[in-house]
């Protein structure tokens, strides 16, 4: 399977989260895994790829940051198989608003899988939360 990790990461918390997924994601054989960071280049024609991952994290009280925007205009179409990831900070905004850019795409890409949300940093309890929903999508994926 060819997996496409996209993220948006200004204190390194979304940025980490990536890194995991793609550490999960090596360490099946049969998974091409190729990580692009928002806003760094030339963005990867999603058709290639078999399941796209975009990571993004909540800008403040619950708003998508304008790379990751920019980002989804660059593309200019709905690719099928798009999983969502983000990290955020209850503190603002609380429970209502905490990771709202990750369900705001996952809810403009029709995402079959819920978004992971990740307070914050993924260190610590959070990484097998990551782990966890790495493999849920994969599982997700395979039966349909």
């Amino acid at each position: 399977m060819r997996i496409l990790i996209c993220y948006a990461s200004y204190s390194g918390n979304t940025k980490e989260v990536a890194e995991l997924i793609e550490q999960r994601l090596l360490e099946e054989v049969n998974h091409s895994v190729f990580v692009y960071r928002i806003g760094t280049g030339i963005i990867p024609d999603p058709s290639l790829f078999d399941l796209i991952m975009i990571g993004t994290f909540t800008w403040g009280k619950g708003a998508t940051p304008d790379d990751v925007k920019d980002f989804v205009y660059e593309i200019g179409y709905k690719p099928p198989n798009v999983f969502i990831f983000g990290t955020g900070d209850t503190q603002f905004g609380g429970d209502t608003l905490f990771c709202h850019a990750a369900e705001k795409l996952a809810k403009f890409y029709q995402s079959t899988y819920k978004p992971l949300k990740i307070e914050q940093s993924p260190r610590g309890s959070q990484e097998n939360t990551v782990i966890e929903w790495t493999e849920g999508v994969l599982k997700h994926c395979l039966k349909h």
